[in-house]
């Protein structure tokens, strides 16, 4: 038993250092998506992660964590998130905060987004935070997010879909043509708002939004293609009996080659990256493979069903330490590559998993596994005979410098005969080492947004990673290694050289990242003077968003109605009737207790012959006519008898005496709510003389005020005095 049980130990040993070094090794894998800039106009900057330059922002960059963007005045961009698409509009600026296979965090700390989400898998998230609060979109559709100048309030507004809002101690649900304006952290200053009309933006929007849904293209890629909407206006798709739907562009100059019209760039975490100058150039460089197909360049795609991985550019690299070209200065360095044809093996320059690698290559082409292993197996693999290094002009050859500092491949390129290329070593990665320059790309200086933009804090659901490392505390490090990408783990400890920007994210407390279960109120919150929380925007009357208000009252809980924070749809976007009601703040929970409805009503309304009557007769004096219920502040609640006791209509036709005569005084009464209810509010001087219909009576209520005791009734009078009365009655009208 002894020897038995040393083996399990031993076994479940091994097992977890095997988890544990695959789990290394799985974390060490670069996302399988980014995004892109696929469209702007007017001036666009951009700042790559861990850097204080601000450069013009160039069409096909590629973007992750911790890139940010400035979208100037009259100026627009769109950026391609996976199955996610958003747009900017002037003076917006945002930042990456995260963006893995798993998550696709912004953060907009001013300006407007139009978000259009065409969908989303099951364990992903898409989430924007804003300096009130975290909203994270659940399901496919339209969305507009707006943070105003000063950061002071963030306005939702959900067409199409359901959304998730999170602030400090609070979380709604935002469902579809719902538009909430948020201010505060916590989510109980808000307003809800009217729907918005559409501006020049929104129809921008819908414009590009047709190119996606009518993109013939979409049936003969996947889906997590990155741009594949562009090749439909640039080229054309035939059947090829050997490689199935081949896509070929049209619009190009005769001679022309895959990777030449572009430039090459310096992005963390996959190190050179190919950056295409043609507008429809992001998906055929990153994803699938080329071929030349009877002297023509022809793109395949790579399976439909399989979930795309993004790839740095898929090429070879030849070339060596000691490759030279032929310039009108001299001989140079140089560096060349071309594009892998389908069926062949792409080898990432970066560390990554077994995993990875057979995804990245069989989601790109259709390729045997046991070829893709034996060449993750074998990193020296040397005898492979590449199908477009032989054709003529495939091989794009550049002098070293225009290389390292992202200058224009197009004009620098230099011919290189076929013997040469065939005498030269293939390669995964250039040996060469990145510059400063080579991080920033081609784009020169740009104007920077205001200083205070991005330091503003955001309100995020989920925790971002740390702010990324520069290219400065990495240099010598990659200088060491050069072509090579430094890992996470190596990253990890770096410290930056220069002050960088630092991401202000306040997290929400771990209590509320359960998703919430109700939507915002339709009524308003208790508010204090100078206060605009909860008041709907269909009546901006005194109280508006910096006007003083008097304190709405609110009665003490036990008389509150029991109404669940999500209000049926005939009473959303109600005005003024809705203001003076109470309001529950549910906190990702059932909302509490409060007691039942059958509390004691408000005060009926009084009969024309009681209006008039002085205080002290019980009625109300004239001048009270119009006028709302008096808050509930430190004065005694107002007696009223229950409904059940209001005068009969034969007690109400009875002549002046039985008028003269005292009311018997009201027993104690359960205090009033000072919020009437809506129906109640703003009636004419017809409609407050009519009676109100007595609710069933009374049942006890946990926690309540006793119920009142039943007063007596009023004396009678007399029977010979009511003859009398009617008598002279009679005798009036002869």
């Amino acid at each position: 038993m002894a020897i038995q049980s040393l083996r399990i130990r031993a076994f479940a040993l091994i097992t977890s250092v095997a988890v544990l070094a695959f789990s290394t090794m799985a974390s060490a894998d670069p996302p399988s998506r980014v995004a892109r800039v696929g469209y702007m106009t007017g001036n666009v900057s951009f700042s790559p992660a861990g850097e204080n330059d601000w450069i013009r922002a160039s069409i096909n960059r590629p973007l992750t964590t911790g890139d940010r963007l400035w979208v100037d005045s009259r100026a627009r961009a769109e950026v391609q998130i996976g199955g996610g698409i958003v747009r900017m509009s002037s003076n917006t600026s945002l930042s990456i905060l995260n963006l893995d296979d798993r998550i696709a965090q912004l953060r907009l700390s001013q300006g407007t987004l139009n978000v259009r989400v065409r969908r989303l898998s099951r364990n992903q998230v898409f989430e924007v935070d804003t300096p009130n609060l975290a909203f994270t979109l659940t399901q496919p559709g339209e969305y507009r997010i707006s943070v105003d100048r000063d950061g002071y309030a963030t306005d939702i507004f959900v067409r199409r879909g359901q959304g998730e809002a999170y602030g400090d101690g609070a979380a709604y649900i935002i469902d579809s043509r719902q538009a909430y304006s948020f201010t505060g952290t916590g989510l109980r200053d808000y307003e809800y708002v009217d729907t918005p009309r559409f501006d020049d933006f929104d129809r921008w929007s819908n414009d590009r939004d047709r190119r996606y849904e009518n993109s013939p293209s979409a049936r003969y890629v996947s889906q997590d293609v990155v741009g594949y909407e562009d090749l439909d206006a640039n080229g054309n798709w035939r059947v090829d009996p050997t490689y199935g739907s081949v896509w070929f562009p049209t619009r190009v100059s005769s001679g022309w080659v895959p990777y030449r019209d572009g430039h090459w760039a310096w992005v963390d975490p996959w190190g050179w990256t190919w950056i295409d100058d043609q507008p429809w150039g992001f998906a055929v460089s990153h994803y699938g493979r080329w071929t030349n197909l009877r002297g023509t360049w022809g793109w395949v795609p790579g399976p439909v069903r399989e979930r795309a991985y993004y790839a740095p550019a898929l090429v070879a690299f030849v070339g060596g330490n000691n490759f030279q070209l032929s310039i009108s200065s001299g001989n140079v360095g140089g560096i060349g590559w071309f594009p892998l044809a389908p069926r062949e093996v792409y080898r990432p320059s970066y560390t990554v998993s077994r995993n990875y690698f057979e995804n990245v290559n069989i989601s790109n082409t259709v390729i045997n596994n046991t070829v893709v292993n034996n060449y993750y197996n074998n990193s020296n693999v040397t005898n492979v005979v590449y199908a477009n290094q032989t054709v003529p002009g495939a091989v794009v050859a550049v002098p070293t410098n225009v290389f390292v500092q992202s200058q224009s491949v197009a004009r620098a390129a230099v011919p290189v005969s076929r013997d040469m290329l065939l005498s030269r070593p293939v390669m995964a990665v250039p040996s060469v080492a990145p510059t400063a320059q080579s991080v920033r790309g081609a784009a020169v200086q740009a104007g920077a947004p205001p200083p205070s933009m991005f330091d503003r804090a955001v309100v995020a659901r989920s925790a971002p990673p740390p702010a990324a490392v520069g290219f400065a505390a990495q240099q010598q490090q990659l200088i060491a290694q050069p072509g090579r990408p430094l890992d996470a783990a190596a990253r990890k400890d770096m410290r930056p050289v220069a002050a960088t920007p630092i991401p202000f994210v306040n997290v929400v407390a771990p209590a509320q990242i359960a998703p919430p279960t109700a939507m915002p109120p339709r009524v308003a919150p208790a508010v204090s003077a100078g206060d605009g929380r909860g008041r709907s925007d269909d009546r901006r009357g005194p109280g508006a968003r910096g006007e003083s208000v008097a304190p709405l009252p609110v009665p003490p809980p036990q008389f509150a109605p029991s109404a669940p924070a999500t209000q049926p749809p005939d009473q959303r976007g109600r005005g003024e009737k809705q203001r003076g009601q109470p309001f529950t703040s549910p906190q990702n929970a059932t909302p509490p207790p409060v007691a039942p409805p059958q509390f004691a009503p408000p005060p009926a309304v009084q009969p024309l012959e009681q209006r008039g009557r002085s205080p002290e007769q019980g009625g109300r004096s004239e001048p009270q006519r119009g006028q709302p219920s008096s808050p509930l502040q430190n004065t005694a609640p107002i007696p009223v008898p229950p409904p059940q006791f209001a005068p009969s209509a034969e007690q109400r036709g009875r002549g002046e005496q039985q008028r003269a005569q005292p009311a018997a005084p009201p027993p104690t009464a359960t205090p009033v709510p000072a919020a009437q209810p809506p129906e109640q509010r703003g009636r004419g001087e017809q409609q407050r003389a009519q009676p109100m219909a007595a609710p069933p009576p009374p049942k006890p209520v946990p926690n309540a005020a006793p119920p009142a005791q039943e007063p007596k009734p009023v004396a009678s009078k007399p029977k010979d005095k009511k003859k009398d009365g009617e008598e002279e009655n009679r005798k009036q009208k002869e």
